[in-house]
C-alpha cells in the first residue's frame, strides 16, 4: 500500500522505529539488537558519551554511523538551562544539531516538565537546533511546543521504563489530528502488541529502549518490534472496521437457501 515517507525537519528515513542505548547488557548485544531492529535513527545520551575523549572506547564505537543517524538526548536533566547546556554541548562534541530534548520535572515518575520543556525548546530553535520534545500525552502542550518550533512531538505512551502501554489512546489520536509536524510515541511501550496500538491510533513513529534492551531475548523483541511497527502502520492506513455492540454474520445470508 502506497505511504508517505517519515520525513522529520526534511530528512527521510527509512524505518518509523526509533531505538535507544541504554540498559543494554553489553555493547555487543545493542549492536545486534539494533541490526535487527531495522531502525535508522538511535538516541544516544549526550552525559553518557566522553566528550572530551573520544579516544576512549564509547558505545559510539558500536553504532555504525553510516546506516544510523544519531539522535542526542538531553536524558537526566531537571532544568531548562541543564538540558540547554547538554544540547550545546552534544552540538560542540560534533554529535548533531538535532536533539531529542528532555526536561524532567519528577525524580520519581520522571514526567516531563512542560513549562521547562517550553522554555528550552524555544531557545534551542533560535539557536539553529533540530528539537524533537519529550512531552506529556497532552494536546495543548503538544500545541505549544510546535508554535515554539519543535520539528516533531513526542508524547509518552505511559511512564519512562514501565512497559505499561498506551494509556490515553484519545489523547493521542487528538495530538495526530492535530498536529502539524510528526508525532512519535515515546516511553511505555512493553511489548510489539503496544507499538502496534501506537501506529494504528496515527503515530508517525515510535521510539523505545526498554521494551527492547530489557526482554530476555533483546535481538528477538527487537526484530518483534520491527514487524509490530509495520504492521500498526499497514492497519492505520488500512482504515479499520467500525466498532458495534452486537455480532455481524461474516458470510451474507442473502440469497441463502430457505431465506
Amino acid at each position: 500500500m502506497p505511504d508517505s515517507p517519515f520525513v522529520i525537519a526534511g530528512r527521510t528515513f527509512t524505518s518509523r522505529l526509533i531505538i535507544g542505548t541504554g540498559k543494554y547488557s553489553s555493547h555487543a548485544v545493542m549492536a545486534r539488537a539494533h541490526e535487527a531492529s531495522g531502525a535508522d535513527m538511535v538516541t544516544v545520551a549526550v552525559r553518557r558519551v566522553n566528550v572530551s575523549d573520544r579516544s576512549r572506547e564509547s558505545l559510539l564505537d558500536y553504532i555504525d554511523s553510516n546506516k544510523m543517524f544519531i539522535l542526542p538526548n538531553t536524558a537526566g536533566c531537571y532544568t531548562a538551562d541543564e538540558a540547554i547546556r547538554t544540547a550545546r554541548l552534544g552540538r560542540e562534541a560534533g554529535l548533531s544539531n538535532w536533539v531529542k530534548l528532555e526536561v524532567i520535572g519528577d525524580e520519581r515518575t520522571l514526567f516531563p516538565d512542560n513549562e521547562a520543556l517550553l522554555e528550552a525548546t524555544s531557545v534551542l530553535v533560535r539557536d539553529g537546533f533540530v528539537v524533537l520534545p519529550y512531552t506529556n500525552d497532552d494536546p495543548i502542550a503538544c500545541r505549544k511546543l510546535q508554535d515554539a518550533g519543535a520539528s516533531a512531538v513526542m508524547p509518552l505512551g505511559a511512564p519512562i521504563g514501565s512497559g505499561l502501554g498506551i494509556q490515553n489512546p484519545n489523547n493521542i489520536r487528538i495530538i495526530r489530528e492535530f498536529a502539524r509536524v510528526p508525532v512519535i510515541v515515546d516511553a511505555g511501550v512493553g511489548t510489539a502488541s503496544d507499538a502496534a496500538i501506537a501506529m494504528e491510533l496515527g503515530a508517525d513513529g515510535v521510539l523505545m529502549n526498554t521494551a527492547i534492551a530489557g526482554a530476555e531475548d533483546p535481538v528477538a523483541m527487537a526484530a518483534a518490534m520491527k514487524h509490530a511497527v509495520l504492521a500498526g502502520r499497514l492497519a492505520y492506513l488500512s482504515g479499520r472496521i467500525p466498532r458495534k455492540m452486537y455480532a455481524s454474520a461474516s458470510s451474507p445470508v442473502d440469497g441463502m437457501v430457505g431465506r
